[in-house]
């Protein structure tokens, strides 16, 4: 007898089989590191949360409901995310256009557009949306491009950037930014040109210095000396990085992190998580973190290297330095090498948006990965 016939007849079953079609779908390695880092981030949160437990159990449903989209994302082909580009692009710029013309405003800035049932941030969606028109745009062109071409992709970048940037979000404008760069960057972006980019953007920075909102300025300058208002501007900072030193070489513990539960630490479960877990784990622990981080990036990376088409490889690869940045910045934000910005550190923080957002950049590499050998370029 054959090992199907000695199967039991559930194993057997349609809803069996496609069950099982659904979840080879999934990337081991990946799937490992994701739940490593979302293991992690519960640990910090639990502690972080203990005045307000119920932003835990939150978490765990964002959590599932991250793993929902991941699941949904992984079973959806690169052929059909190559056909949702455009108008995943254009909805993006459509809300846009509405949070300008009828935009919730809060603390100053609007930034949410109210639908009835639910407010959304359009600016989240354009993190994907943006390296998704780009990598749509360049297979499209791909053996035949010429400078008009990154020139026209570069106005499909400005566009949603200068609106996220008017909200006024300029943290999210400029990682928004960044995404589109690194698409432009894989599709043969020539190292002169990006040269003089970089050369154009200092040369801009005065001129930038005088547009830039009060409070913009404000972060700028605390984060140079935040002594100069360690009761205001300079708080965040400064306890963020007391915490850091006090964790030392093996951190004080889990739960026994003074300026945590001494409510010391801002924002202490979404944006400055890190400094939760530096100062209960210490040094050992932010190795074995970045670590995590690091396997992340590699792996995306080495999935966007055996991709089978244009579109997939800039799409595997920009959301892999798409999660570089997002790490970056939160670690040096916290850590008072970076402005402070509303950046969560992936997988860690509380949130849901973040989360959901982070589930399908996952879901999406796992796609590409599945299909390397089932689409030819």
């Amino acid at each position: 007898m054959t090992d199907y016939a000695l199967k039991q007849p559930w194993q057997r079953s349609p809803l069996a089989l496609w069950l099982r079609d659904r979840l080879l779908v999934l990337d081991p390695a990946l799937l490992a590191i994701v739940g490593a880092l979302a293991l992690v981030g519960l640990v910090a949160l639990y502690s972080a949360a203990n005045d307000f437990p119920w932003r835990f159990t939150d978490q765990l449903r964002n959590l599932a409901v991250a793993a929902a989209v991941m699941f949904v994302a992984a079973n959806v082909p690169p052929t059909i995310l190559q056909k949702l580009a455009v108008p995943a692009y254009l909805v993006g710029v459509v809300l846009l256009i509405g949070v300008e013309l009828a935009g919730v405003t809060v603390k100053g800035a609007t930034r949410w557009l109210d639908l009835g049932l639910t407010r959304i941030q359009p600016s989240e969606m354009m993190r994907l949306a943006l390296p998704l028109m780009l990598a749509w745009y360049f297979h499209n062109r791909d053996g035949s491009r010429k400078p008009a071409d990154f020139l026209l992709a570069s106005v499909l970048m400005a566009v949603p950037v200068a609106l996220i940037a008017k909200q006024p979000d300029l943290g999210t404008a400029l990682l928004v930014l960044a995404a589109g760069v690194y698409v432009l960057f894989f599709a043969g972006l020539p190292w002169k040109w990006l040269a003089a980019l970089g050369a154009a953007g200092l040369a801009a920075l005065p001129l930038a210095w005088t547009m830039m909102h009060d409070y913009q300025r404000t972060r700028v300058l605390t984060l140079i000396d935040p002594t100069t208002d360690p009761l205001g501007k300079g708080f965040h900072t400064l306890q963020a990085t007391i915490a850091i030193g006090a964790g030392g070489a093996f951190g004080k513990g889990w739960m026994q992190g003074t300026q945590t539960h001494l409510e010391f630490i801002p924002e202490r479960t979404s944006d400055f998580i890190f400094a939760v877990f530096s100062e209960e784990f210490g040094l050992v622990g932010n190795v074995v973190l970045m670590l995590l981080f690091l396997a992340l990036v590699a792996r995306a990376l080495l999935i966007a290297m055996n991709a089978s088409t244009t579109f997939s490889r800039l799409l595997a690869g920009s959301i892999a330095l798409i999660i570089f940045t997002y790490a970056f910045v939160n670690m040096g934000m916290v850590s008072g090498i970076l402005p402070v910005v509303g950046v969560p550190l992936p997988f860690v923080s509380y949130g849901g948006t973040a989360l959901v957002t982070l589930g399908l950049a996952c879901g999406m590499l796992m796609s590409v990965n599945r299909h390397r050998k089932l689409v030819q370029s």
